[in-house]
């Protein structure tokens, strides 16, 4: 296989961090052509800073890399290069020029001078490739964020390159999305391009053919997917394995002849073995307390539509009713640009009802007397986007600024200590770090500490694991259950349907501004048919679980985490015959 591009030996320091050490520390590789590579690892080891390097955006400090033959160290050569190698950015809008959809996709190819019927025909096929012929004509800034990444994607595909890095690309989209993308990364490759994509989710890495890990800036692993994720050093870069071998290894105990070789749910499902037993035995349901709950978040009949009275009016939401329980997470889940932001914006008043009624706790949001900064104490709201919501220069001023704008009483400083470490970010090594040498994960992380310095008793959290790698990830979902116990009322907004499984008891499912299904976890989890028709799917277990039962498993409905689904597999084996 020829080498599309020479990573020979490179090191790399931001400008002004001389005294630091590298970001990347003696990097030698090459990416052949028509390959699909994934590159892991944990927030903070490299992994954009060498994505960057590959269409000379960044050039090494030491070291030398070579696309097509050609030094991106010369500057004349850029030109050429960036036409071979697109990148899509984990955030999209830092690449989104134009006024329209259409117009920005159409961008690229104008400046490399192609004639304009050929223009149209790149524009019309990379629009639909990424499902946004709806939106062709809306302004990008009115788009959701998972829709701003499919534009970005169309406006590189649009270019024709060779070859396509995609820097956390599918951080931001639904399941549908995500499927949709890798379907698309997967025509890519039989079309000849090569692709190399930046990710976090395993189930993703574990399509491609090549796995590169970085640790600390350092090339630690290079190899298939099955090695990576059998390799005993995996938990100590930070890392997991996919749900189907995560699945396999917890229910090997009870059943050994389970293989967790199976990368896809579709391989480890189809492994799962018939009940062996001569009869199943209902399943106690849990026994309510007889107290009626009481409703700490209500809404009726909201609407909101975003440009009202312009032609480019946007219906967000319409006849929305929603009912959050004291004591019950709740979460919100649908396609992007399903109105999921928008609802959790009105929660604490940063945007009032245009119609409909919203009350939250004690404050009345379409009575415009209720002052918004009052029911921002009360409900703090994490951003989708965390980097959106900073105003400070260094991490610890930038926690230290809502207590300090709202005046809260109590030591300031222990205030951000407690938030910090709620949130896995150590206080002497992150107070004085600037915020825009932050990697994606880390500024979640931050921006979550920013709203905890509140102590809110509502928490409202947009996409809060999007970004992080695995580590990050099961630490801030522990905290978040950790404050859940502690009293806080969460209300969650997640793409990710295995963190609404374990951190929410009720859940609402939006669909273009509307709400389809709504009721317990357990109840909408099983309408496997209604989240399909919403661009959604069951969490891995809910499906492993539903496979079970097919198979004469006596596993109650209620399982719907990898923990509840263990403990059920190992009560049915328990109760088989010897």
């Amino acid at each position: 296989m020829n080498a599309l591009i020479r990573v020979d030996q490179v090191e790399f320091r931001y400008p002004g961090s001389q005294s630091s050490a590298p970001v990347l520390k003696d990097i030698s590789l090459e990416f052949g052509e028509g390959e699909f590579v994934a590159i892991l690892g944990s927030n903070g080891s490299g992994k954009t800073t060498l994505a960057r390097h590959l269409n000379g955006l960044l050039l090494p400090t030491r070291g030398q890399v070579q696309v097509a033959g050609l030094d991106t160290r010369v500057k004349s050569n850029l030109g050429k290069i960036r036409q071979v190698v697109g990148m899509v950015f984990q955030h999209p809008e830092d690449q989104i020029v134009a006024s329209t959809v259409e117009e920005d996709v159409a961008f690229g190819p104008e400046n490399l001078g192609i004639e304009s019927a050929r223009i149209r025909r790149r524009v019309d096929e990379a629009i639909s490739a990424v499902g946004l012929e709806a939106h062709r004509l809306r302004a990008p800034h009115l788009l959701s964020a998972g829709q701003m990444q499919r534009l970005a994607l169309a406006g590189v595909l649009a270019m024709r390159p060779h070859c396509v890095v995609f820097d956390e690309a599918t951080t931001m989209l639904d399941p549908a999305g995500r499927r949709m993308a890798l379907e698309l990364m997967s025509r890519l490759r039989q079309e000849g391009m090569t692709v190399i994509f930046v990710t976090h989710n395993m189930e993703e890495a574990a399509a491609a053919s090549r796995v590169i890990v970085l640790r600390a800036g350092e090339l630690v692993f290079d190899g298939p997917p099955q090695a990576v994720f059998a390799d005993t050093r995996l938990a100590g870069w930070g890392l997991e394995p996919p749900p189907p071998v995560a699945l396999a290894r917890r229910l090997r105990g009870c059943l050994p002849g389970l293989s967790d070789n199976a990368l896809t749910m579709e391989e480890f499902l189809s492994g799962l073995p018939a009940w062996g037993g001569r009869c199943k035995t209902d399943v106690e349901a849990a026994r309510q307390d007889g107290k009626t709950p009481q409703a700490v978040i209500e809404v009726r009949g909201l609407e909101h539509v975003y440009l009202r009275g312009t032609p480019l009016a946007h219906q967000a939401l319409e006849e929305i009713d929603l009912i959050v329980q004291a004591g019950q997470a709740h979460g919100l889940a649908g396609v992007t640009g399903s109105g999921k932001s928008t609802l959790l914006q009105h929660l604490n008043g940063l945007l009032r009802p245009q119609r409909g009624r919203v009350r939250v706790g004690p404050f009345v949001l379409d009575d415009p007397e209720t002052r918004t900064g009052e029911v921002v104490k009360l409900a703090g709201l994490v951003f989708q986007n965390p980097e959106t919501q900073f105003f400070e220069t260094y991490v610890g001023d930038e926690i230290a600024y809502g207590p300090r704008q709202l005046k809260l009483e109590g030591s300031l400083r222990e205030r951000v200590r407690q938030a910090m470490e709620l949130t896995g970010l150590d206080f002497e090594a992150f107070k004085d770090r600037p915020s825009f040498s932050l990697s994606g994960g880390e500024q979640r992380k931050v921006a979550l500490a920013c709203i905890l310095a509140i102590q809110p008793q509502y928490l409202l959290l947009d996409e809060p694991t999007a970004g992080l790698d695995p580590r990050a990830h099961r630490e801030i979902l522990t905290s978040l259950g950790h404050l859940q116990a502690g009293g806080v009322e969460l209300v969650v907004s997640s793409h990710r349907m295995e963190d609404l499984a374990e951190l929410t008891q009720d859940l609402t499912v939006l669909r273009k501004g509307r709400c389809v299904i709504d009721g317990p976890v357990q109840k909408v989890f099983a309408a496997e048919a209604e989240l399909l028709g919403a661009g959604l799917e069951q969490p891995p277990a809910v499906r492993t679980a539903a496979r079970l039962r097919a198979l004469g498993w006596p596993v109650p409905d209620e399982v719907v985490t990898p923990a509840l689904l263990e403990q059920a597999v190992a009560a049915a084996c328990g109760g088989r015959p010897a």
